[in-house]
């Protein structure tokens, strides 16, 4: 069942108010209260909007980076794009508009690196993927479901983690990067296919484990 959307709007609010107090405080229970005091809001609410802490706050973040780069590439005239173009102003996108919050960002990528939240972030990063897929169009449900989503998770944390360092003007740098990472992504039909005659039904209780997860 889906969060009621007053809700998520409140968490959207949170947690875009905590962008400024991340650098001097982490993701932490102090930025969700300074973030709800900014927004005029009761202090406790941070706590209640966010039962599992800072780190529901960076996965609620992620998913709402997403959600807007989805409404962002609806309107967009991506058809005359190839899929390469599409991926990568898709990946372009996800990331820009978070350049006034490097810092927070980095603190994010931060959290969800330590070992226990392990599972967090590979929700984070396998919905990332899954949404600049299906913005870019795609709509396989064969073994290259998962391959493709794999592959670019792992091109996004790598582009993401340059992106963070990277001081070149409008982040050039970066994308010259992603230009490259993404070439590779031209090998999966291959990959795909070598890897399901080895693995052959293993995507199934993938599948479960994945959904379960999400859950």
């Amino acid at each position: 069942m889906s969060e009621p959307a007053n809700m998520r709007d409140i968490r959207d609010c949170l947690v875009l108010a905590s962008l400024p107090h991340v650098p001097f405080d982490g993701w932490s229970q102090r930025t969700l209260r300074e973030a709800a005091k900014d927004g005029r809001l009761d202090p406790s609410l941070g706590e209640r909007a966010f039962p599992g802490g800072a780190v529901a706050a960076v996965e609620h973040f992620a998913a709402m980076a997403d959600r807007k780069l989805a409404e962002e590439a609806s309107s967009a005239d991506l058809d005359s794009l190839r899929l390469s173009e599409r991926i990568a102003w898709l990946i372009k996108r996800r990331i820009e508009p978070w350049a006034d919050h490097r810092e927070a960002v980095r603190r994010a990528v931060t959290l969800l690196s330590l070992p226990t939240n392990g599972a967090a972030a590979l929700r984070a990063s396998w919905r990332t993927a899954d949404q600049l897929w299906h913005s870019a169009g795609d709509s396989s449900t064969d073994f290259s479901y998962y391959t493709r989503r794999a592959s670019l998770a792992a091109v996004v944390a790598t582009t993401g983690l340059f992106w963070l360092d990277d001081t070149s003007i409008g982040s050039e740098e970066t994308w010259r990067f992603l230009e490259r990472r993404l070439a590779n992504i031209l090998l999966l039909p291959k990959i795909g296919a070598s890897v399901r005659r080895q693995v052959g039904d293993l995507v199934k209780p993938f599948d479960v484990w994945m959904r379960q997860s999400a859950r």
